[in-house]
Protein backbone atom coordinates (compact mmCIF):
# COMPACT_ATOMS: atom_id res chain seq x y z
CA UNK A 1 0.00 0.00 0.00
CA UNK A 2 2.82 2.44 0.83
CA UNK A 3 4.15 2.07 -2.73
CA UNK A 4 0.74 2.67 -4.33
CA UNK A 5 0.17 5.71 -2.10
CA UNK A 6 3.28 7.40 -3.49
CA UNK A 7 3.65 6.02 -7.03
CA UNK A 8 1.72 8.88 -8.70
CA UNK A 9 2.90 12.47 -9.06
CA UNK A 10 0.80 14.49 -6.58
CA UNK A 11 -0.93 17.61 -7.93
CA UNK A 12 0.05 21.04 -6.64
CA UNK A 13 -3.17 21.18 -4.57
CA UNK A 14 -2.32 17.83 -2.94
CA UNK A 15 -4.38 14.70 -2.40
CA UNK A 16 -5.76 15.77 0.97
CA UNK A 17 -6.24 18.87 3.08
CA UNK A 18 -4.77 19.58 6.51
CA UNK A 19 -7.60 17.62 8.13
CA UNK A 20 -6.79 14.48 6.14
CA UNK A 21 -9.86 14.79 3.92
CA UNK A 22 -9.95 14.90 0.14
CA UNK A 23 -8.56 18.12 -1.26
CA UNK A 24 -11.23 19.58 -3.54
CA UNK A 25 -9.59 22.17 -5.80
CA UNK A 26 -11.56 24.90 -7.51
CA UNK A 27 -11.97 24.76 -11.31
CA UNK A 28 -9.32 27.45 -11.75
CA UNK A 29 -6.79 25.38 -9.79
CA UNK A 30 -7.59 22.28 -11.83
CA UNK A 31 -7.15 24.08 -15.15
CA UNK A 32 -3.94 25.74 -13.96
CA UNK A 33 -2.52 22.32 -13.04
CA UNK A 34 -3.72 20.85 -16.34
CA UNK A 35 -2.04 23.41 -18.58
CA UNK A 36 1.11 23.42 -16.46
CA UNK A 37 1.47 19.67 -16.88
CA UNK A 38 0.92 19.88 -20.64
CA UNK A 39 3.71 22.42 -21.09
CA UNK A 40 6.54 20.46 -22.73
CA UNK A 41 8.56 23.65 -23.16
CA UNK A 42 8.59 24.13 -19.40
CA UNK A 43 9.45 20.51 -18.68
CA UNK A 44 10.07 17.76 -21.23
CA UNK A 45 8.90 15.22 -18.64
CA UNK A 46 5.39 16.39 -19.55
CA UNK A 47 5.72 14.71 -22.95
CA UNK A 48 3.40 11.75 -22.34
CA UNK A 49 0.53 13.84 -21.00
CA UNK A 50 0.99 16.28 -23.87
CA UNK A 51 1.01 13.43 -26.38
CA UNK A 52 -2.20 11.98 -24.96
CA UNK A 53 -4.17 15.18 -25.57
CA UNK A 54 -2.29 16.04 -28.78
CA UNK A 55 -3.65 12.82 -30.28
CA UNK A 56 -7.18 13.94 -29.41
CA UNK A 57 -6.53 17.27 -31.12
CA UNK A 58 -5.22 15.45 -34.20
CA UNK A 59 -8.46 13.47 -34.42
CA UNK A 60 -10.71 16.54 -34.10
CA UNK A 61 -10.37 17.63 -37.79
CA UNK A 62 -11.58 14.19 -38.89
CA UNK A 63 -14.69 14.64 -36.76
CA UNK A 64 -15.42 18.06 -38.26
CA UNK A 65 -14.89 16.77 -41.80
CA UNK A 66 -17.25 13.91 -41.12
CA UNK A 67 -19.97 16.19 -39.72
CA UNK A 68 -19.75 18.96 -42.31
CA UNK A 69 -18.61 17.16 -45.48
CA UNK A 70 -19.06 13.38 -45.40
CA UNK A 71 -22.06 13.02 -43.11
CA UNK A 72 -24.58 10.27 -43.87
CA UNK A 73 -26.84 8.09 -41.76
CA UNK A 74 -24.85 5.02 -42.77
CA UNK A 75 -21.55 6.56 -41.68
CA UNK A 76 -23.19 7.89 -38.51
CA UNK A 77 -24.16 4.33 -37.57
CA UNK A 78 -20.60 3.16 -38.30
CA UNK A 79 -19.17 6.00 -36.18
CA UNK A 80 -21.57 5.22 -33.33
CA UNK A 81 -20.75 1.51 -33.30
CA UNK A 82 -17.01 2.14 -33.54
CA UNK A 83 -16.84 4.76 -30.78
CA UNK A 84 -19.38 3.36 -28.33
CA UNK A 85 -18.93 -0.40 -28.78
CA UNK A 86 -15.65 -1.19 -30.55
CA UNK A 87 -13.47 1.40 -28.78
CA UNK A 88 -15.28 0.96 -25.45
CA UNK A 89 -15.05 -2.82 -25.46
CA UNK A 90 -11.42 -2.76 -26.58
CA UNK A 91 -10.53 -0.41 -23.73
CA UNK A 92 -12.02 -2.92 -21.30
CA UNK A 93 -10.31 -5.89 -22.96
CA UNK A 94 -6.86 -4.39 -23.30
CA UNK A 95 -6.29 -1.50 -20.89
CA UNK A 96 -8.54 -2.65 -18.07
CA UNK A 97 -8.63 -6.42 -17.82
CA UNK A 98 -5.25 -7.18 -19.32
CA UNK A 99 -2.83 -4.29 -18.80
CA UNK A 100 -4.04 -3.45 -15.30
CA UNK A 101 -5.41 -6.63 -13.79
CA UNK A 102 -3.79 -9.41 -15.82
CA UNK A 103 -7.13 -11.24 -15.78
CA UNK A 104 -6.04 -13.47 -18.66
CA UNK A 105 -2.84 -14.46 -20.44
CA UNK A 106 -2.05 -14.74 -24.13
CA UNK A 107 -0.59 -17.86 -25.68
CA UNK A 108 2.13 -15.82 -27.38
CA UNK A 109 3.22 -12.27 -28.20
CA UNK A 110 1.46 -12.28 -31.56
CA UNK A 111 -1.98 -12.45 -29.99
CA UNK A 112 -1.02 -9.80 -27.45
CA UNK A 113 0.12 -7.49 -30.26
CA UNK A 114 -3.01 -8.31 -32.28
CA UNK A 115 -5.31 -7.43 -29.38
CA UNK A 116 -3.36 -4.31 -28.47
CA UNK A 117 -3.76 -2.90 -31.98
CA UNK A 118 -7.34 -3.94 -32.75
CA UNK A 119 -8.36 -0.27 -32.70
CA UNK A 120 -6.74 3.14 -33.03
CA UNK A 121 -4.14 3.59 -30.31
CA UNK A 122 -4.99 6.66 -28.23
CA UNK A 123 -4.57 6.11 -24.48
CA UNK A 124 -1.01 5.23 -23.37
CA UNK A 125 -0.94 2.01 -21.34
CA UNK A 126 1.27 3.55 -18.68
CA UNK A 127 -1.13 6.39 -17.87
CA UNK A 128 -4.05 4.01 -17.51
CA UNK A 129 -2.61 0.90 -15.86
CA UNK A 130 -0.42 2.22 -13.03
CA UNK A 131 -2.98 4.76 -11.86
CA UNK A 132 -5.76 2.19 -12.02
CA UNK A 133 -3.92 0.04 -9.48
CA UNK A 134 -3.99 3.07 -7.21
CA UNK A 135 -7.69 3.61 -7.92
CA UNK A 136 -8.49 0.11 -6.63
CA UNK A 137 -6.25 0.45 -3.59
CA UNK A 138 -7.69 3.85 -2.61
CA UNK A 139 -11.16 3.87 -4.16
CA UNK A 140 -13.09 7.02 -3.20
CA UNK A 141 -10.36 8.01 -0.74
CA UNK A 142 -7.76 10.80 -0.93
CA UNK A 143 -5.13 9.64 -3.42
CA UNK A 144 -7.64 7.99 -5.75
CA UNK A 145 -6.61 9.69 -9.04
CA UNK A 146 -10.20 10.00 -10.23
CA UNK A 147 -12.11 10.34 -7.02
CA UNK A 148 -15.66 11.27 -8.03
CA UNK A 149 -16.10 13.28 -4.85
CA UNK A 150 -13.60 15.76 -6.28
CA UNK A 151 -16.11 16.72 -8.97
CA UNK A 152 -16.46 16.34 -12.73
CA UNK A 153 -13.32 18.28 -13.73
CA UNK A 154 -11.27 16.45 -11.09
CA UNK A 155 -12.06 13.20 -12.91
CA UNK A 156 -12.22 14.49 -16.49
CA UNK A 157 -8.68 15.94 -16.45
CA UNK A 158 -7.23 13.25 -14.20
CA UNK A 159 -5.11 11.66 -16.94
CA UNK A 160 -2.94 14.79 -16.86
CA UNK A 161 -3.39 16.09 -13.31
CA UNK A 162 -3.41 12.87 -11.28
CA UNK A 163 -2.48 9.76 -13.27
CA UNK A 164 1.17 10.21 -14.37
CA UNK A 165 3.74 8.34 -12.30
CA UNK A 166 5.86 10.20 -9.81
CA UNK A 167 9.00 11.82 -11.15
CA UNK A 168 10.99 11.17 -7.99
CA UNK A 169 10.74 7.40 -7.59
CA UNK A 170 13.61 5.53 -6.02
CA UNK A 171 15.21 2.89 -8.24
CA UNK A 172 13.51 0.20 -6.15
CA UNK A 173 10.06 1.75 -6.61
CA UNK A 174 10.72 2.36 -10.28
CA UNK A 175 11.45 -1.35 -10.69
CA UNK A 176 8.09 -2.07 -9.06
CA UNK A 177 6.45 0.14 -11.67
CA UNK A 178 8.25 -1.74 -14.42
CA UNK A 179 6.96 -5.01 -13.00
CA UNK A 180 3.39 -3.69 -13.13
CA UNK A 181 3.81 -3.16 -16.88
CA UNK A 182 6.10 -6.05 -17.82
CA UNK A 183 3.36 -8.37 -19.12
CA UNK A 184 1.97 -5.69 -21.45
CA UNK A 185 4.95 -5.76 -23.80
CA UNK A 186 5.48 -2.00 -23.42
CA UNK A 187 9.21 -1.30 -23.67
CA UNK A 188 10.26 0.62 -20.58
CA UNK A 189 13.05 3.09 -19.91
CA UNK A 190 16.08 2.28 -17.82
CA UNK A 191 16.15 4.09 -14.49
CA UNK A 192 18.61 6.59 -15.99
CA UNK A 193 16.26 7.30 -18.90
CA UNK A 194 13.34 7.54 -16.48
CA UNK A 195 15.14 10.35 -14.64
CA UNK A 196 15.49 12.12 -17.99
CA UNK A 197 11.95 11.63 -19.34
CA UNK A 198 9.89 11.06 -16.17
CA UNK A 199 8.03 8.08 -17.62
CA UNK A 200 8.15 4.33 -17.97
CA UNK A 201 7.53 4.58 -21.71
CA UNK A 202 10.32 5.59 -24.09
CA UNK A 203 9.29 8.57 -26.27
CA UNK A 204 10.62 7.35 -29.63
CA UNK A 205 9.16 3.85 -29.29
CA UNK A 206 5.82 5.17 -28.07
CA UNK A 207 5.40 7.76 -30.82
CA UNK A 208 6.53 5.29 -33.50
CA UNK A 209 4.02 2.70 -32.29
CA UNK A 210 1.17 5.23 -32.51
CA UNK A 211 2.18 6.43 -35.99
CA UNK A 212 2.37 2.88 -37.34
CA UNK A 213 -0.97 1.99 -35.75
CA UNK A 214 -2.70 5.05 -37.19
CA UNK A 215 -1.11 4.56 -40.63
CA UNK A 216 -2.31 0.96 -40.79
CA UNK A 217 -5.89 1.79 -39.85
CA UNK A 218 -5.97 4.87 -42.10
CA UNK A 219 -4.97 2.72 -45.07
CA UNK A 220 -7.36 -0.09 -44.13
CA UNK A 221 -10.41 2.16 -43.74
CA UNK A 222 -9.53 4.16 -46.85
CA UNK A 223 -9.36 1.00 -48.95
CA UNK A 224 -12.67 -0.22 -47.51
CA UNK A 225 -14.72 2.97 -47.79
CA UNK A 226 -12.65 5.94 -48.89
CA UNK A 227 -11.84 9.13 -47.03
CA UNK A 228 -15.41 9.50 -45.76
CA UNK A 229 -15.10 6.26 -43.77
CA UNK A 230 -11.68 7.36 -42.49
CA UNK A 231 -13.17 10.63 -41.22
CA UNK A 232 -16.14 8.88 -39.61
CA UNK A 233 -14.04 6.33 -37.73
CA UNK A 234 -11.09 8.55 -36.80
CA UNK A 235 -13.50 11.26 -35.68
CA UNK A 236 -15.50 8.73 -33.66
CA UNK A 237 -12.31 7.53 -31.99
CA UNK A 238 -11.53 11.08 -30.94
CA UNK A 239 -15.07 11.50 -29.61
CA UNK A 240 -14.63 8.32 -27.55
CA UNK A 241 -11.23 9.46 -26.26
CA UNK A 242 -12.87 12.54 -24.76
CA UNK A 243 -16.01 10.79 -23.55
CA UNK A 244 -14.19 7.97 -21.78
CA UNK A 245 -12.61 10.53 -19.47
CA UNK A 246 -16.03 11.06 -17.90
CA UNK A 247 -16.52 7.39 -17.07
CA UNK A 248 -15.13 7.09 -13.56
CA UNK A 249 -17.11 10.13 -12.43
CA UNK A 250 -20.29 8.44 -13.64
CA UNK A 251 -19.20 4.97 -12.54
CA UNK A 252 -18.77 6.08 -8.93
CA UNK A 253 -22.13 7.82 -8.63
CA UNK A 254 -20.89 11.36 -9.39
CA UNK A 255 -19.56 11.53 -5.85
CA UNK A 256 -22.81 10.35 -4.26
CA UNK A 257 -23.94 7.01 -2.91
CA UNK A 258 -26.11 5.65 -5.73
CA UNK A 259 -25.64 1.95 -4.97
CA UNK A 260 -28.79 -0.15 -5.19
CA UNK A 261 -29.66 -3.17 -3.10
CA UNK A 262 -29.62 -6.36 -5.11
CA UNK A 263 -27.72 -4.69 -7.95
CA UNK A 264 -24.53 -3.24 -6.47
CA UNK A 265 -23.25 -5.87 -4.06
CA UNK A 266 -19.83 -4.36 -3.40
CA UNK A 267 -20.10 -1.93 -0.48
CA UNK A 268 -16.41 -1.11 -0.03
CA UNK A 269 -16.62 1.89 -2.39
CA UNK A 270 -19.15 3.91 -4.40
CA UNK A 271 -18.87 1.99 -7.68
CA UNK A 272 -22.15 1.16 -9.39
CA UNK A 273 -23.34 -1.13 -12.19
CA UNK A 274 -24.77 0.81 -15.14
CA UNK A 275 -26.70 -0.57 -18.10
CA UNK A 276 -25.12 1.57 -20.84
CA UNK A 277 -21.39 1.04 -20.16
CA UNK A 278 -22.21 -2.55 -19.23
CA UNK A 279 -23.78 -3.34 -22.59
CA UNK A 280 -21.45 -1.37 -24.86
CA UNK A 281 -18.15 -2.07 -23.08
CA UNK A 282 -18.64 -4.94 -20.63
CA UNK A 283 -18.07 -2.45 -17.80
CA UNK A 284 -20.24 -3.69 -14.92
CA UNK A 285 -18.24 -1.56 -12.56
CA UNK A 286 -19.52 -2.62 -9.15
CA UNK A 287 -19.10 -6.27 -10.15
CA UNK A 288 -15.59 -5.46 -11.30
CA UNK A 289 -14.69 -3.92 -7.95
CA UNK A 290 -15.92 -7.11 -6.27
CA UNK A 291 -13.70 -9.29 -8.46
CA UNK A 292 -11.13 -7.00 -10.13
CA UNK A 293 -8.99 -9.84 -11.48
CA UNK A 294 -11.88 -11.60 -13.21
CA UNK A 295 -11.87 -11.66 -17.02
CA UNK A 296 -15.66 -11.50 -16.82
CA UNK A 297 -17.68 -8.88 -14.93
CA UNK A 298 -21.13 -9.51 -16.38
CA UNK A 299 -22.31 -12.11 -13.87
CA UNK A 300 -26.11 -11.94 -14.07
CA UNK A 301 -28.17 -13.18 -17.05
CA UNK A 302 -29.00 -9.67 -18.29
CA UNK A 303 -25.42 -8.40 -17.93
CA UNK A 304 -24.04 -8.74 -21.45
CA UNK A 305 -20.24 -8.62 -21.38
CA UNK A 306 -18.75 -8.13 -24.85
CA UNK A 307 -15.21 -7.91 -23.48
CA UNK A 308 -15.64 -11.35 -21.94
CA UNK A 309 -17.05 -12.66 -25.25
CA UNK A 310 -13.82 -11.64 -26.99
CA UNK A 311 -11.60 -13.17 -24.29
CA UNK A 312 -13.61 -16.39 -24.28
CA UNK A 313 -13.49 -16.58 -28.09
CA UNK A 314 -9.70 -16.22 -28.06
CA UNK A 315 -9.55 -18.92 -25.41
CA UNK A 316 -11.58 -21.27 -27.64
CA UNK A 317 -9.21 -20.50 -30.52
CA UNK A 318 -6.19 -21.21 -28.32
CA UNK A 319 -4.95 -17.60 -28.39
CA UNK A 320 -5.64 -17.08 -24.67
CA UNK A 321 -3.96 -19.73 -22.54
CA UNK A 322 -5.63 -18.97 -19.21
CA UNK A 323 -8.14 -16.63 -17.59
CA UNK A 324 -9.91 -16.01 -14.31
CA UNK A 325 -13.69 -16.20 -14.23
CA UNK A 326 -15.36 -15.27 -10.94
CA UNK A 327 -18.97 -15.89 -12.00
CA UNK A 328 -19.32 -19.02 -9.83
CA UNK A 329 -17.90 -17.21 -6.82
CA UNK A 330 -20.33 -14.34 -7.41
CA UNK A 331 -23.32 -16.66 -7.69
CA UNK A 332 -22.39 -18.55 -4.55
CA UNK A 333 -21.90 -15.34 -2.59
CA UNK A 334 -24.79 -13.23 -3.85
CA UNK A 335 -27.32 -15.28 -5.81
CA UNK A 336 -28.18 -18.14 -3.46
CA UNK A 337 -31.85 -18.38 -2.51
CA UNK A 338 -32.47 -19.33 1.12
CA UNK A 339 -33.60 -22.94 1.38
CA UNK A 340 -36.67 -23.64 3.50
CA UNK A 341 -35.79 -25.67 6.56
CA UNK A 342 -37.17 -29.20 6.65
CA UNK A 343 -38.64 -30.81 9.72
CA UNK A 344 -36.72 -33.97 10.64
CA UNK A 345 -38.79 -37.10 11.10
CA UNK A 346 -37.35 -39.36 13.77
CA UNK A 347 -34.13 -37.25 13.60
CA UNK A 348 -33.77 -37.98 9.86
CA UNK A 349 -33.76 -35.10 7.32
CA UNK A 350 -35.82 -36.00 4.20
CA UNK A 351 -33.73 -36.90 1.15
CA UNK A 352 -35.64 -34.34 -0.96
CA UNK A 353 -34.46 -31.53 1.34
CA UNK A 354 -30.83 -32.67 1.13
CA UNK A 355 -31.05 -32.78 -2.67
CA UNK A 356 -32.67 -29.33 -2.73
CA UNK A 357 -29.81 -27.84 -0.73
CA UNK A 358 -27.22 -29.47 -2.96
CA UNK A 359 -28.90 -28.14 -6.11
CA UNK A 360 -29.09 -24.65 -4.62
CA UNK A 361 -25.37 -24.77 -3.88
CA UNK A 362 -24.40 -26.04 -7.33
CA UNK A 363 -26.58 -23.66 -9.33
Amino acid sequence: MAFLESVLEPPSYGWMDKFGKLSKPKPGEIFKEFFSRLNVFKNKKNWLSFMSWFMVCCLAPFLFLFIFKYFSIKLLIVAFVYSMIVMGTHGTIWLHRYCTHGAYTFKNNFWRFFTQNLTLKIIPEEIYAVSHHVHHALSDQPGDPYNAQGGFLYCFLADVNHQPISRSLSEKDYDKCVNLMRHTGVKTNSYTKYNKWGTLAAPVRTITAVLLNWAFWFAAFYLIGGFGLVCAIFGAAGFWAVGVRTYNYEGHGKGEDKRRDGVDHNREDMSINQIWPGYVAGEWHNNHHLYPKSARSGFKPYQLDLAWCYIKLLSMLGAVSSYRDSKKDFKLAYCQKPVKAATPVNNVVPTVYIQEREEAFIN
